[in-house]
């Protein structure tokens, strides 16, 4: 059974904020969601390596590639934020 902590950690990791309110029918829902996912404790499965799937490959063929660049410069020209040929996003990940 899921506890009041339980829902605030995964809040946390989650980077979500509960109210004090919410946390009782969070706990609830949490628990109803646990108990529908350990159904798949009931499922009798082949014990492992009693089925091989087959072996192939699934990547694609190389063909003829276009030229390198081709669509750089339209690519580019779209992008709000440049330098030159590189694009500029917002930094998202610190390094702190």
């Amino acid at each position: 059974m899921a506890t009041k902590e339980d829902v605030r950690k995964l809040a946390a990791l989650a980077r979500i904020s509960i109210a004090d309110a919410e946390l009782e029918a969070f706990t609830s829902d949490f628990d109803s969601i646990l108990s529908y996912v350990s159904q798949l404790d009931a499922l009798e499965l082949p014990k492992t390596g009693a089925v091989k799937p087959p072996v192939r490959n699934v990547m694609r063929e190389d063909g003829e590639p276009h030229a390198p660049g081709k669509f750089t410069g339209k690519l580019v020209a779209q992008f709000p934020q440049r330098d030159g040929d590189y694009l500029e996003v917002k930094q998202i990940i610190s390094h702190d």
